[in-house]
């Protein structure tokens, strides 16, 4: 029994790879009990900003069988995304808005979640003989799966001071898709620390969101600030923002284990769309609805709309020092939208 749970990993193992994955593991179904204590306390502090959807269904996230009593392993998959231009590019060319790498190319959810249907068609397929009737389920970040800690347990990685995965051979750059089933799969050594001494990621970032190592408050990252975050963006932030106008990518690009990175091993579908690896301000500035659709159709980008996408250029137009882009930053102060107008607001005593 033993050697056939083996060959069947071993076999899932490669079926993984040719959907894409490069990172693959077994967790078991359940999480260390402090996973979900310290998640309950990152809660009851408030670190999670106007992410209330997260407060509704903490117990399903900390624990895999409050969410199905059935699963009894858990399948963790990787998929690169590592880029082949620096993400610091951009940083100092005001005129140009930084769009996180994983929103460059297509919607990681539709594309991650594709495949992973694929490889727990094929589990079920290749066990129905023994096992006739093996359950699945595919999550992609729309769930409430805890993906980092399953991830670290599944030995894909281990969840670094800046809180996402890392991998010693994918570095900071992975999608995470999960497969639960009802199989019993033996679990994979996890995932072990190898952050060190090292504070790169602590260092950089922008707006000082890591109160300490391996925590992370969303009220002051730059991520949450411009997908999650509804309404004006606080004042203290806004010259640090620089022009990141969709997500950033500041504390995972300096990580020292990405030089084992290879963009060559990033999914082709997450290759950088024309229009989102330098978008210049005065076209998102220009965006009305349609034409956002338009700009954004198959992307993540898409489901941030168009107001916090426009606000977001406003305040890169207010740190750019371009006077090219007060015509435009003009043009909205009558917008419909108050959180744009205020913006356009700020934007333009900024470049005057």
């Amino acid at each position: 029994m033993a050697d056939d749970k083996l060959r069947l990993t071993e076999k899932l193992e490669k079926k993984a790879c040719e959907e894409g994955f490069v990172a693959f593991g077994i967790a078991p179904a359940s999480l260390a009990p402090q996973t979900g204590k310290r998640l309950q306390k990152w809660l009851a502090e408030g670190a999670h900003g106007t992410m209330i959807w997260m407060e509704g269904r903490a117990d399903e996230r900390a624990d895999p069988k409050r969410l199905w009593p059935e699963v009894r392993s858990v399948i963790m998959l990787g998929m690169s995304y590592a880029p082949k231009i620096d993400p610091f590019a951009l940083a100092d060319q005001g005129d140009r808005g930084r769009i996180s790498v994983y929103a460059q190319g297509k919607d990681y959810h539709d594309v991650v979640k594709k495949a992973l249907k694929r490889i727990a068609g094929w589990l079920v397929g290749e066990t129905s003989d023994v096992y006739p009737d093996v359950g699945v389920k595919v999550f992609v970040d729309t769930a409430p799966v805890m993906e980092k800690p399953l991830a670290e347990a599944a030995g894909i990685g281990w969840q670094g001071k800046h809180t996402n995965i890392v991998s010693r051979d994918h570095g900071s750059w992975l999608f995470l898709g999960a497969i639960y089933t009802t199989l019993e799969l033996s679990p994979s050594p996890s995932g072990e620390d190898s952050c060190g001494s090292c504070n790169a990621c602590q260092d950089i970032c922008p707006t000082n969101a890591f109160p300490a190592p391996y925590q992370l408050d969303a009220r002051a990252c730059i991520s949450y600030l411009t997908i999650e975050h509804e309404g004006p963006i606080p004042i203290e932030y806004r010259k640090a923002m620089g022009n990141h106008i969709y997500g950033c990518d500041d504390c995972l690009a300096v990580c020292p284990w990405n030089k084992f990175a290879r963009a060559a091993a990033a999914n082709k579908a997450f290759l950088p769309r024309a229009e989102m690896a330098a978008p210049a301000l005065a076209d998102l500035l220009a965006l009305d609805d349609a034409s956002f659709r338009a700009v954004f159709s198959g992307s993540p980008i898409k489901r941030s709309g168009r107001n916090r996408i426009v606000r977001n250029a406003l305040i890169a137009a207010g740190n750019s020092a371009d006077q090219a882009l007060v015509p435009p930053v003009q043009a909205l102060l009558g917008d419909d939208n108050e959180a744009v107008r205020e913006a356009a607001q700020w934007a333009l005593e900024e470049l005057n």
